[in-house]
């Protein structure tokens, strides 16, 4: 399967249309092996949601062949992920809980990771809860790229709290989203670290 890291070299999250397009790309690329181009489909699948076209976004998923376990994960993350932007966020609950089940029974650590951090999106009058397992599951890798999660995690938790009126809890959040990022972060979310504190 896929590293992480390939996919993120092809995303550009402020630019949906042009990931969709090196996405199109890469999974019509036969260097790619079938399992490969079906994982790199779900992204497309991904790229063409963030722009509000969910149907097509739905169908495309629909018609990826999830048979391997991974690629199965991945569809029923983006499949949530379809389903929580276009407003039906009940909907999509469930199809992250067995997308975080089932990344965790593959040993997928990312994915579990990430599914949790969207648990937290979809399901927010437990976002705490879910984002507090999301922390503990990514505190015990040793992957720095799935490390990296403990940034937006933080962060997350610092505004959830920060918005609840737990301004001292939220500062200790976003202090720690600050450290991790200077540890394995980018150099936006270094910023975005400090702007939180600043904030608060």
């Amino acid at each position: 399967m896929l590293n992480q890291t390939t996919l993120d070299e092809l995303w550009n999250f402020e630019d949906p249309q042009a990931s969709e397009a090196r996405f199109r790309a890469a999974a019509a690329d036969p260097a790619y092996d079938a399992d490969e181009r079906a994982e790199l489909t779900t992204q497309l699948g991904r790229a063409i949601g963030l722009q509000g076209r969910f149907e097509e976004a739905d169908a495309l998923l629909d018609a990826v062949d999830g048979d391997e376990p991974t690629v199965a994960v991945r569809v029923l993350l983006e499949r949530g992920r379809v389903l929580n932007s276009s407003g039906n966020a009940e909907m999509a609950v469930p199809l992250f809980e067995q997308a975080a089940e089932l990344a965790d029974h593959l040993g997928e650590e990312f994915l579990a990771v990430d599914a949790l951090h969207m648990l937290s999106i979809a399901d927010a009058g437990h976002a705490e809860t879910w984002t507090r397992s999301a922390l503990e599951y990514a505190s015990a890798v040793h992957d720095e790229r799935t490390r990296r999660w403990l940034v937006a995690l933080h962060n997350n938790l610092g505004w959830t709290l920060h918005d609840a009126g737990r301004c001292t809890e939220a500062m200790v959040e976003f202090q720690l989203a600050a450290q991790w990022a200077d540890r394995v972060g980018t150099p936006r979310q270094q910023a975005l670290a400090r702007e939180a504190i600043e904030a608060c």
